[in-house]
C-alpha cells in the first residue's frame, strides 16, 4: 500500500478505523447511553458559564464559546457525537460505512422532523457542510472540510461524501461542535437563526448575556430533551458564578474557580464533577511577528515559565504541568519521549543573547476569559520570566469580546485550546499552516508534509513515527507554550443527575442539556 498515491485496501483500513475506535459501519445502538436510572422529565435547569460574548451569533463557523456550544448542542443535533469513551458515535447518522477511506456512505436516520416541520435528509446535511467549504467560507473547520471533494445524495436517506485523500479519523471530524446540522433553506443554511431538530427551542436570546430554551415536544432521542426549559446565564466573574450555586440561583456552574472549588466541596447539596480531558492552556505568539520570527527568542520564553508553579498555585493541583506539545496524554499517538521542559531562566538568558538580546520587552494580554486563572498565570510569568531578564508589561483586555478582538488579533496572548478526538484533527485545527485557527501563524514544511502522509498511512508503527516527530517539532520550533493541562471541573447541585460524562468538553460535553435530568 502506498499512502501518498492514496491506495487503501479494506483490510488496510478497518485495521487502522478499528485501532481509532471507529468501525467501518458505526451503529446507532453503539451510542445510546446507559443510565442508571430512568430519565425524569421536567424542571427549568439554570447554568452559569463565563462563556458567552455579545458579538456571538448563529453562524456555526464562528462558534468559539460554550454558550454558542450548549446553545447549538441543544437546539441542533450532529451526524456523529462524542461519548463518554471519547469516542464518536451515530447521532443523525444511522451508519457510516467506507472500503477505501476515500468514499464514505452516510445513511441517515429516517422520519425525524427540523422544529419549522421540514422533514430532515441528505440536503440538510450538504447545505450544513458546503457552509464551512465555499471560497468565500471564513468557518474555523473550513481546512478540516476542504478534505471534501464531493458531498452529494444517493436518495431520500444517504449521502455519499468523498475526500481527496484517504482518512481514517474522517467519521470523528463530523462530531466536531461546528457542525451542526441546519435546515436547508435552498442550498444554503440561513445562519440569521437556528432551526435544528435537537431537544430545545430558542425562546431568547440575549449574547453575552443569557439564553432560553424550551424543550421541544416532538424530540425523536429517547431519554434526552428532558428539562421542560433551560437557562444558560453568562457570568464573566468566577466567584459571582460560585456564589449563584452556592445561592440557589443555578444548579450548575461550568468552569469552577479551582482556588476555591474544595469551600464548595464541604458544601452539603454541592457535587464536583472533574474529568480528564485533552483542553489546553497557552501563551501563543505570533511568530511572523518581532521578536517572535527568531526561534531562540520563543525557546527562552518557554524556558521562563515555572510550570510546576502554575499547577501549584493556579489550578490548585487540579492539571497537570504542560509541555508545548499539545497533543497530550490522553491521545493515541502521544510521544511520551518528549523531555519535560522546565524553568531554567539562565538557559533563557542563554538563548536571548544567542538571539542578540541582553534583555527583552514583551506585551502580554490576558483575560479571564482566556481560561479560568489566565491573569493570575500572566502575573506570575512577569516575576518569573523577570529572572531571565525578560520584562513582561501585562495588558488586561476585556472579558467580553476577548475571542473575537484579541485571540488572533494580538501578538503574544493566554490562550486556550479544547481537546480534539485525534491528534491528526488538533493538529488540523491549529497548527497546519493553512489552519483558519493557526493562532500562532506557524508554518513548517517537514510538519505540514508529516500530516498529510500521516492521515492516510495505515501502518501503525510507521504512523506513530510520524505523529512522534511532528510533536518533537512543534515542542522545539513552535510559537505555542502549552504551559498547564487543566482538568475540565464543574460543579451542580444534587438535583443534577447525569450518566457517564463526556470528557472532550465542559458539562458533559456542553450537551449536558439535552443528556441531564432532574432527581
Amino acid at each position: 500500500m502506498d499512502a501518498r498515491l492514496g491506495r487503501l485496501d479494506r483490510r488496510s483500513f478497518l485495521k487502522a478505523a478499528s485501532a481509532l475506535g471507529i468501525t467501518a459501519a458505526l451503529s446507532l445502538s453503539t451510542a445510546n447511553r446507559v443510565f442508571a436510572q430512568t430519565p425524569k422529565k421536567g424542571g427549568h435547569f439554570r447554568i452559569g458559564t463565563g462563556g458567552g460574548s455579545t458579538t456571538d451569533t448563529y453562524d456555526p463557523g464562528t462558534y468559539n464559546n460554550s454558550v454558542l456550544r450548549m446553545i447549538a448542542g441543544s437546539v441542533c443535533n450532529y451526524l456523529m457525537e462524542v461519548d463518554s469513551r471519547g469516542e464518536a458515535t451515530p447521532e443523525l447518522a444511522e451508519s457510516v460505512e467506507t472500503v477505501d477511506g476515500l468514499r464514505f456512505i452516510i445513511k441517515l436516520r429516517k422520519g425525524i422532523e427540523f422544529h419549522n416541520g421540514k422533514t430532515f435528509g441528505p440536503e440538510d446535511v450538504i447545505a450544513s457542510y458546503n457552509h464551512h467549504r465555499g471560497e468565500g467560507s471564513t468557518s474555523a473547520v473550513k481546512g478540516l472540510m476542504s478534505q471534501i471533494t464531493e458531498i452529494k445524495a444517493d436518495g431520500p436517506s444517504t449521502v455519499v461524501l468523498s475526500l481527496s485523500a484517504p482518512n481514517a479519523d474522517f467519521p470523528a471530524i463530523l462530531s466536531d461542535y461546528h457542525l451542526p446540522i441546519f435546515a436547508a433553506d435552498g442550498d444554503r443554511i440561513d445562519t440569521s437563526q437556528m432551526v435544528g431538530t435537537g431537544g430545545y427551542t430558542i425562546s431568547s436570546n440575549e449574547p453575552g448575556v443569557r439564553a432560553i430554551l424550551q424543550r421541544h415536544p416532538n424530540y425523536w432521542r429517547e431519554g434526552r430533551g428532558n428539562f421542560d426549559s433551560a437557562e444558560i446565564l453568562v457570568v464573566a466573574d468566577v466567584v459571582a458564578n460560585t456564589n449563584a450555586l452556592i445561592s440557589g440561583e443555578v444548579d450548575a456552574i461550568e468552569g469552577c474557580d479551582v482556588s476555591t472549588v474544595d469551600l464548595l466541596v464541604k458544601r452539603e447539596g454541592i457535587k464536583i464533577l472533574e474529568v480528564t480531558g485533552k483542553q489546553y492552556n497557552s501563551m501563543l505568539m505570533f511568530t511572523d511577528v518581532e521578536p517572535f520570527t527568531d526561534n531562540k527568542v520563543r525557546l527562552a520564553l518557554k524556558h521562563a515559565i515555572d510550570r510546576e508553579a502554575i499547577v501549584k498555585s493556579v489550578l490548585k493541583g487540579y492539571g497537570k504541568v504542560g509541555n508545548d506539545n499539545p497533543i497530550t496524554p490522553s491521545y493515541r499517538f502521544y510521544n511520551d519521549q518528549l523531555a519535560q521542559r522546565v524553568y531554567d531562566p539562565d538557559k533563557a538568558k542563554f538563548l536571548l543573547k544567542q538571539a542578540g538580546h541582553d534583555s527583552l520587552e514583551v506585551e502580554l494580554s490576558t483575560s479571564a476569559a482566556a481560561f479560568t486563572g489566565a491573569v493570575d498565570v500572566a502575573v506570575l510569568f512577569k516575576e518569573q520570566a523577570a529572572a531571565a531578564g525578560i520584562n513582561v508589561s501585562i495588558k488586561r483586555e476585556p472579558d467580553d469580546g476577548y475571542w473575537a478582538n484579541v485571540w488572533q488579533k494580538k501578538p503574544f496572548i493566554m490562550g486556550s485550546m479544547l481537546g480534539r478526538a485525534t491528534a491528526d484533527w488538533m493538529f488540523s485545527t491549529s497548527f497546519a499552516s493553512d489552519a483558519s485557527w493557526n493562532d500562532t501563524h506557524w508554518k513548517n514544511e517537514r510538519f505540514n508534509l508529516l500530516l498529510k502522509q500521516a492521515r492516510s498511512e495505515v501502518d501503525d508503527t510507521k504512523r506513530k513515527e510520524m505523529y512522534f516527530e511532528m510533536q518533537q517539532i512543534v515542542h522545539d520550533e513552535g510559537g505555542t507554550i502549552v504551559h498547564s493541562l487543566p482538568s475540565l471541573v464543574d460543579a451542580v447541585n444534587d438535583k443534577v443527575q447525569h450518566g457517564p460524562l463526556a470528557s472532550n468538553l465542559n458539562l458533559d460535553g456542553n450537551r449536558c442539556i439535552d443528556r441531564w435530568w432532574f432527581a
